[in-house]
């Protein structure tokens, strides 16, 4: 089943704009990273953000070996997107770039990266991705789940599109 919503997202690059695409990202620390194979499939694992302020970029760690560093260097054109507890989602669009950096690892370093990595910063093939955003489009509902689905029910029962919430394209 597959549902296309009838309207187009405002484009804008007002701060306030950026703000809210901020506070998602901070909402949704897991996000589903997708990057593009050499034949052109498009590829998504779930992967945690590291925590720092976003200014733009979005950082991560991974294995240098890993599929998709390949991907990165071959298509560095990728997709983050990110679904919060709050009923909201962000997509952001951007391009990455394999980085490999001590100081920043360090500054990016965080215990439970540990399970994943454990020798920690002196893992073999420990790298980062840095994801420089370009846009983001977000889809905020006002209310909450119970009230969500409420709406999408008396939508199917009227005929109409439900009610979106708020939706914008924030060019970053």
């Amino acid at each position: 089943m597959s549902a296309e919503l009838n309207h187009t997202a405002e484009h804008t690059a007002d701060p306030e704009a950026r703000a809210k695409v901020t506070e998602l990202i901070r909402g949704g620390r897991i996000c589903m990273f997708t990057t593009m194979t050499a034949d052109g499939r498009h590829v998504s694992r779930p992967m945690g953000l590291q925590e720092v302020e976003f200014d733009g970029d979005l950082w991560f760690f991974s294995y240098d070996d890993s599929p998709k560093i390949d991907e990165i260097r071959t298509h560095p054109q990728v997709n983050v997107a990110f679904g919060t507890k709050n009923n909201a989602w962000v997509s952001v669009s951007g391009t990455a770039e394999v980085v490999h950096d001590r100081a920043k690892a360090e500054e990016l370093w965080s215990a439970p990266l540990k399970a994943w990595f454990p020798e920690g910063l002196d893992t073999p093939g420990l790298t980062l991705i840095r994801v420089h955003a370009d846009s983001a489009e977000y889809w905020d509902a006002p209310h909450g789940k119970v009230v969500t689905l409420i709406q999408y029910a008396a939508s199917v029962a009227l005929h109409r599109n439900p009610p979106i919430g708020e939706n914008k394209v924030v060019d970053l």
